[in-house]
């Protein structure tokens, strides 16, 4: 019987360290590293401009190779995504844009299904990334903004459209 406790006591252990890891674990993955945001259709440009900055060394490859356009993802990023965009209504269109000066920025945006993914990098001649897409279902949308290289440190402005 004395051979049963430790094996016990680690088994408890186990169990309690697991448990504590599935609590904790959405409370870090739904915390965003420089805030949310909620939007409604007809939302002012203005209101939909957020800072940041870049610097993780996180492959955002990880969270899906290729978009739901089987565009690339691409870049390094925080694991924790850096903004949380809550949708009250579904969008016909939208365009999330990156705005470093032009240094080498990619963005990745993860749907309220987990499965929607959305990538950007180079715009047109610009370095800075962006998404521009149809159909942008209500819900809440994790928001990566990384660089082409780990580790590297960018200031950026965020800000979001809606289309026509």
């Amino acid at each position: 019987m004395k051979k049963q406790r430790p094996q016990l006591e680690s088994l408890a252990s186990s169990i309690l360290a697991a448990l504590v890891l599935i609590t904790t674990a959405p409370v870090v993955a739904n915390t965003p590293n420089f805030g949310s945001f909620k939007l409604s259709p007809g939302f002012t440009p203005e209101k939909a401009v957020f800072t940041g900055f870049t610097g993780g060394s996180y492959s955002l490859s990880a969270i899906s190779n290729r978009d739901r356009n089987r565009k690339a993802c691409i870049g390094f990023a925080d694991p924790k995504p850096d903004h949380i965009m809550v949708l009250e209504k579904d969008f016909a269109q939208m365009r999330i844009q990156v705005n470093t000066g032009g240094k080498d920025t990619t963005i990745l945006v993860q749907g309220p299904d987990d499965d929607t993914i959305r990538c950007g990098d180079d715009t047109g001649k610009n370095k800075d990334a962006s998404v521009e897409d149809k159909r942008w279902k209500a819900g809440t949308y994790k928001i990566w903004v990384g660089t082409f290289n780990p580790g590297v440190k960018q200031n950026y402005s965020l800000s979001v459209q809606q289309g026509k």
